[in-house]
């Protein structure tokens, strides 16, 4: 099998409040360039997107952005990428996005990043992918996204094993060996119940 070589990394065109989520971005930039992971993120050159971005370029790595033609000034186009495609809608941007990523992890960011999100669990879910998914838990960010997945767990809306589909870990130092563990693992057949 081969090492994951690209990973999609969904987080917020804002940089939030805390100073811990712009800390998490830029010391996962660093481990991404360290290990030679190439970045796939929503080209933004604004909040932990840009960040993140920012890092991972300044460490030596390198950075693939996909932005769509009217977000590109709103987001401002990170022009300093190995490569930022342009494309005409955001089904066209998560699209690439996938194509061109072996695995996915989630920093914090708002609805955009939900949706990107319960899009690509939703994919593995229904055996369109087996791509490992790692949520990063920055200071329990993610908690009230965790206890909506159990409460549609517990409603008999999910089954049990959907909590397979992705992996949580609490810092980002922990996303690279959680990629390692979980590089394509068997996903059981979610698609009776959804």
């Amino acid at each position: 099998m081969e090492p994951i070589s690209s990973l999609c990394v969904y987080c917020g065109s804002s940089a939030g409040r805390s100073p811990i989520y712009r800390a998490a971005a830029e010391r996962l930039g660093r481990l991404l360039a360290e290990n030679r992971i190439r970045l796939v993120f929503g080209g933004g050159r604004i909040g932990l997107m840009g960040i993140l971005a920012d890092s991972v370029i300044a460490a030596g790595g390198s950075a693939i952005g996909v932005i769509p033609r009217f977000l590109e000034t709103r987001e401002v186009g990170h022009q300093a990428v190995d490569k930022l495609y342009i494309v005409e809608s955001m089904h066209e941007r998560k699209k690439l996005m996938f194509d061109l990523s072996d695995a996915f992890a989630v920093l914090p960011g708002g609805f955009g990043t939900l949706d990107e999100t319960f899009e690509v669990i939703t994919w593995r879910q229904i055996k369109l992918h087996d791509k490992p998914i790692i949520m990063i838990d920055i200071d329990g960010y993610w908690r009230p996204f965790l206890d909506l997945a159990e409460q549609a767990i517990g409603q008999g809306f999910a089954r049990p094993e959907c909590r397979q589909l992705f992996t949580v870990v609490s810092d980002v130092d922990e996303v690279i060996p959680a990629l390692r563990r979980e590089h394509a693992p068997s996903v059981p057949d979610l698609t009776e119940r959804m």
